[in-house]
């Protein structure tokens, strides 16, 4: 149905961005590499996915890069220090029923 339809919008996503690192950071870049970075999109992908209320397609994957999540966490219409943590529950309205 429509989890199973989201689910696989994503992976297909995560899996050509996946593919797309691979080509363009052969040799690494600034001390990433391809496998960091598929560790990253799939990290990613996890999020968006339980983001949405669907349950994550890889489990124990963790972001090999902390500071990504603080840039890609900031509002940037807004000051970080005004921003209450329940802002951050995106998604979280989502019903699937």
């Amino acid at each position: 149905g429509m989890k199973d339809e989201a689910t696989q919008m994503i992976l297909q996503g995560t899996q050509l961005e996946i593919e797309y690192a691979r080509d363009t950071m052969p040799r690494g870049v600034l001390g990433m590499n391809a496998a960091m970075m598929e560790d990253y999109l799939k990290f990613i992908a996890n999020r968006r996915l339980t983001q949405i209320g669907l349950k994550e397609e890889y489990p124990g994957t963790v972001n090999p890069f902390p500071w990504m999540s603080e840039i890609m966490d900031l509002k940037k219409e807004k000051n970080f220090f005004e921003t209450r943590v329940i802002e951050y529950q995106t998604g979280g309205a989502l019903s699937w029923d």
